[in-house]
């Protein structure tokens, strides 16, 4: 054992992200002493500007939304209590299908290789006991979320043989089917108008998340819900489009409380399901 505390890395694509797919755990952790260390692949350009302004509308400017995003970021991860933020600023390359996709410079169009080693060097400081990222289709297939999950997987590769900074567990986010359920229930609630999706929209949402026995770990951050919900609100230039805003508190802690995720290294054989990130390491 040595005196280097135990630390968590989330490697996310956008500001926000941090918040909806893991605040729960970073604010829970950090609570118990542990290192958490946030990594911020985006800039956020390609967000809502002042005033709602979309991305492509006159008036929209991606470098003034890049540093209005920052702020709000940073704001985020004072209310999570992250350690350390970390914000590899590649340029935000939208929603798939967008233009942005195909921009010099965008983190779509970044070599994985390049993404990876910058990713790895941040691995080697921090050397973190555990790693969580995005799935290969990165949850819903947003290209930037994509791209964090190739490269954090490549990063690992690279640090694997360095003993120093081998990651003794990964996880993937994820979210079982029967909460995918809940959700979509919450959100008809709350937006009596919304039109019906589709049928091809409403299969490919069905298959977003995985049945719930193919969930390795499943945390309770419950008693730190507010502190998600606080951090989401921290970035309220993008409050139109945080749904979960809008439920309030109590509702929030009850549909997102638990998080969920898969456990896709570990060398330490805790056994599953696991209800701890950390579990084998303490």
């Amino acid at each position: 054992m040595t005196d280097r505390p135990l630390t968590l890395m989330a490697v996310h694509a956008h500001p926000d992200d941090e918040a909806t797919g893991t605040g729960g755990v970073l604010a829970r952790y950090a609570a118990e002493g542990i290192r958490t260390v946030l990594v911020t692949c985006t800039d956020g350009g390609c967000g809502d500007g002042p005033g709602g302004v979309k991305p492509g509308d006159p008036g929209h400017d991606p470098a003034a939304v890049a540093s209005m995003r920052r702020q709000e970021l940073e704001a985020s991860c004072g209310v999570l209590k992250v350690s350390d933020l970390e914000m590899l600023d590649y340029a935000d390359s939208g929603m798939i299908g967008w233009a942005a996709n195909e921009a010099p410079g965008s983190f779509w169009q970044t070599p994985v290789a390049e993404g990876a080693a910058r990713l790895a060097e941040l691995m080697r400081h921090y050397r973190p006991d555990v790693v969580v990222t995005y799935d290969e289709n990165g949850f819903y297939g947003h290209p930037d979320h994509i791209q964090a999950h190739r490269i954090t997987m490549a990063a690992l590769e690279m640090t694997a043989q360095d003993e120093t900074a081998l990651t003794p567990k990964v996880y993937w986010t994820t979210m079982p089917r029967s909460m995918m359920r809940r959700f979509g229930e919450t959100m008809a609630e709350f937006q009596e108008d919304m039109p019906e999706p589709d049928p091809a929209e409403a299969a490919a949402l069905a298959e977003i998340g995985l049945p719930d026995d193919e969930i390795t770990t499943w945390v309770d951050a419950t008693a730190f819900s507010g502190q998600k919900f606080d951090a989401l609100a921290a970035h309220a230039s993008q409050g139109e489009n945080i749904f979960f805003l809008r439920m309030g508190k109590e509702r929030f802690g009850e549909l997102m409380g638990v998080e969920t995720f898969v456990r896709v290294k570990d060398v330490t054989d805790a056994t599953l399901p696991e209800n701890d990130l950390f579990a084998g390491l303490r």
